[in-house]
């Protein structure tokens, strides 16, 4: 046979055949592919959220109140005797010190007063010195028996009655020199004097209503703030328990200033009030605050920044990792070793910088999701990755994940 012959004997499929079995191949092989590509593609699929790892770290608590300034000492100067003011010895809004004269008031009337005293008692003085020789006498008379018992007697009352009129006149003395004293209104404290409310030859009156002026020590000065008692009460509770530690030298204190800055000078507070005010359920705490520049005046509003005690184990949570469920309760999102995430009920404190102290709910190592937060749920896996939640807006810090994504294959 023919090599022509035996071509034409051998059989090939047909093109439809070769066609139908090439597809079937190439179908179940792109349906393999197709298959761990799929898988691949579920797999990352996984939401990607930015958590925080927390730590615990010693923490400083602060606590800013708003409070008024008062004055370290204050006297209100009233006159103690009466008469005409000769003069006002002191220039309105100038320093005095403690002993400077005021005012002069008219002396004359005191000081006639105090001469017809002073002649009270030297008339006194005189009685009683007769009185006392004619009593030696009657005493050595009695002796001899040359005067009655009667007589005797007579004689040493009289020496009595000429001490006492003594006494009696060196008190009416006293008083009249204090009084006359008392027409030199000098100043009790050193301090800052106000405006006077009388000028010379005005008539004032032994402790009148209306003060004559007002002088205030500023240097150092007080600021009252009031807390309220609910947030004392959580404080001496966190102290007691431990919680909180206290440096036992009393709390410092920095000032804030009406236009927001802060003064330079430090103050302590002084004591805390042992009543609480029943309008405003509010307990008033004292700091003093040195001021040698007069910078804080009486009655200024002022803000406290008061160091409260220190958390030995802190746990600061970025405020976008905290929200709220529809009870209002702060609730925490948290990525588990499973990369699932958990939904916790948290408890916090207060605000610090921009973020939460956590008290409950949270320990050190957890990953609470600060980003993304809103597009994943309790239960559910994500791809966390580690984010720097104090990173700037405009800035794109590195993230570092957390968990390796699972590999494509196909």
């Amino acid at each position: 046979m023919s090599a022509l012959r035996v071509f034409k004997s051998i059989r090939f499929p047909s093109v439809a055949w070769v066609a139908a079995v090439g597809i079937a191949f190439g179908g179940a092989f792109l349906a393999g592919c197709n298959d761990s590509r799929s898988a691949a593609n579920i797999a990352s699929k996984a939401p990607e959220v930015g958590v925080v790892t927390l730590t615990a770290q010693p923490l400083a608590l602060t606590t800013e109140l708003s409070g008024r300034t008062t004055a370290h000492m204050v006297a209100q100067i009233r006159p103690q005797v009466g008469g005409i003011v000769q003069k006002r010895a002191f220039v309105e809004g100038a320093m005095v010190k403690a002993g400077d004269l005021l005012y002069q008031i008219d002396a004359a009337s005191h000081q006639a007063t105090q001469s017809s005293a002073k002649a009270s008692v030297a008339r006194a003085e005189a009685t009683l010195n007769a009185a006392r020789l004619k009593a030696q006498r009657q005493s050595e008379l009695l002796a001899i028996e040359a005067i009655s018992k009667q007589d005797y007697e007579d004689g040493q009352a009289a020496l009595q009655q000429a001490q006492a009129d003594l006494a009696s006149a060196k008190a009416a003395l006293e008083t009249a020199t204090i009084n006359l004293e008392r027409t030199r209104i000098t100043s009790p404290i050193s301090g800052r004097v106000e405006a006077s409310s009388v000028t010379p030859g005005a008539l004032v009156t032994a402790n009148q209503e209306t003060a004559l002026t007002t002088v205030q020590q500023l240097d150092p000065m007080y600021v009252d703030i009031p807390q309220s008692s609910a947030e004392v009460l959580q404080l001496r509770k966190a102290l007691a328990s431990g919680r909180l530690k206290s440096d036992g030298d009393g709390a410092r204190i920095h000032v804030i200033l009406e236009d927001g800055s802060v003064y330079k000078h430090e103050g302590k507070l002084q004591f805390s009030g042992v009543t609480v005010n029943t309008g405003t359920g509010a307990v008033t705490l004292r700091a003093l605050v040195p001021n040698p520049e007069r910078l804080l005046l009486p009655g200024m509003y002022v803000r406290a920044r008061l160091d409260t005690g220190t958390d030995p184990a802190a746990l600061l949570v970025p405020q976008q990792g905290i929200g709220r469920d529809n009870a209002g309760r702060a609730t925490a999102l948290v990525v588990q070793e499973d990369g699932k995430v958990e939904k916790r009920n948290v408890t916090v404190a207060e605000v610090v910088g921009t973020d939460w102290r956590v008290t409950d709910g949270l320990a050190a190592g957890d990953k609470v999701i600060v980003e993304g937060s809103g597009k994943v749920r309790p239960g559910q896996s994500v791809n966390a990755v580690a984010v720097d939640p104090n990173a700037k807006p405009d800035a794109k810090p590195a993230v570092v994940p957390d968990t390796k994504p699972p590999s494509s294959a196909g």
